[in-house]
């Protein structure tokens, strides 16, 4: 079968294409996010994949699956996209203006974006070999993938495939165009890279997704920020909970300084309304301000990392990356009969590259 589409591909036959590559787009999808930690630059990088393989069909020589193909040409194509300059630039956030603390760092990594769960589905479910030294949702995690961008790419691209993605030390090398030695060295710099993140990551283990336990902190947490209840929003963070913001560069480490920091936000009478998502794995929300003429505003997008039972980390996106989850830029006001959360809106449907599901 695959012979007979490749063979109508050449041709010309775009559907025969299509129907040839459809099954990993979304792993490739998933394979450009943990190269270049943007959901936009990864968009942009399976486009110029499958353009790339559209257009060079004719050199495939079947010496590998389609599939390994294909992620040749995509680590190949997200390589370049790191080598050249002009990452996105750190910017002042646009959060509504308040007394901030100073903060305690500066983040390296200011392009993060939050990559939506609905794109993981089939994505992160194959089972992978021996090899693999990472779970497949472990590793779309925010702090996995900020940790991977502070690797030089060809060190990020080895670990990615060799303990990610369990190809072979000789895939790897025939992928890079490299040899089986070099491949090894680059791993073993890599790891050696990583450690710090290995190091945060023998802490207790979140609860599991939609688990009663995720369920129940969650809530909690919930109701603390939209009742801008500080004090129960303490009780619920870790000694050593970590605020970030990207693409502003400030970083809030310690539970007393994110404290301040929410009490910042929740001043002068500020309320929100959260909108439940889910985020790289992990629970996310739209959070909405409730204005005046009771139209509600979205303000950003939130991301928690969970540790056993506390919230470690909270990352905050701007509101440019709503829409992804499919989320409005703004809520109605309230009515009489309204639930007291409002529920998350159906997000478009759509095969991931097949159109830009969102943009600033």
């Amino acid at each position: 079968m695959a012979a007979e589409l490749i063979a109508k591909a050449r041709a010309g036959d775009g559907d025969a294409f299509r129907e040839l590559t459809e099954p990993y787009l979304r792993e490739l999808q998933v394979h450009c996010y943990r190269m270049l930690g943007s959901f936009q630059d990864a968009e942009d990088a399976l486009q110029d994949t499958l353009l790339a393989a559209w257009q060079g069909l004719d050199g495939f020589q079947a010496r590998s699956s389609i599939r390994t193909w294909l992620y040749r040409i995509a680590t190949n194509r997200c390589l370049n996209a790191r080598r050249s300059a002009g990452r996105r630039p750190a910017t002042e956030s646009v959060l509504p203006k308040f007394e901030r603390p100073e903060p305690t760092g500066l983040a390296d990594v200011v392009w993060l974006q939050p990559f939506p769960d609905d794109l993981l589905r089939g994505a992160i479910s194959a089972p992978l070999g021996p090899e693999a030294r990472y779970e497949q949702a472990e590793a779309v995690s925010l702090a996995f993938v900020s940790a991977l961008q502070v690797l030089p790419p060809r060190q990020l691209a080895v670990l990615i495939l060799r303990d990610v993605l369990a190809f072979r030390a000789d895939e790897v090398a025939e992928m890079l165009d490299s040899s089986v030695e070099s491949v090894k060295s680059a791993l073993k710099r890599a790891r050696a890279g990583l450690q710090g993140y290995r190091a945060a990551d023998d802490h207790e283990r979140p609860p599991a997704p939609g688990s009663l336990a995720e369920e129940g902190l969650v809530a909690k947490f919930v109701h603390a920020w939209e009742s801008a209840d500080v004090d129960a929003l303490v009780t619920l963070l870790t000694d050593d909970a970590f605020m970030s913001m990207p693409p502003t560069p400030f970083e809030y480490q310690g539970r007393d300084v994110v404290a301040r920091f929410c009490h910042g936000i929740f001043r002068a009478g500020r309320a929100f309304d959260l909108v439940p998502t889910r985020a790289n794995g992990q629970p996310a929300f739209g959070a909405y301000l409730r204005s005046g003429d009771g139209v509600r505003h979205g303000t950003g997008l939130y991301v928690l990392t969970l540790r056993g039972d506390r919230i470690c980390a909270l990352a905050r996106f701007e509101n440019t990356v709503l829409p992804w989850f499919g989320l409005p830029r703004s809520l109605p006001p309230l009515t009489r009969n309204d639930p007291p959360g409002p529920e998350r809106p159906e997000r478009p449907a759509g095969l991931p590259g097949a159109e830009r599901s969102g943009g600033t």
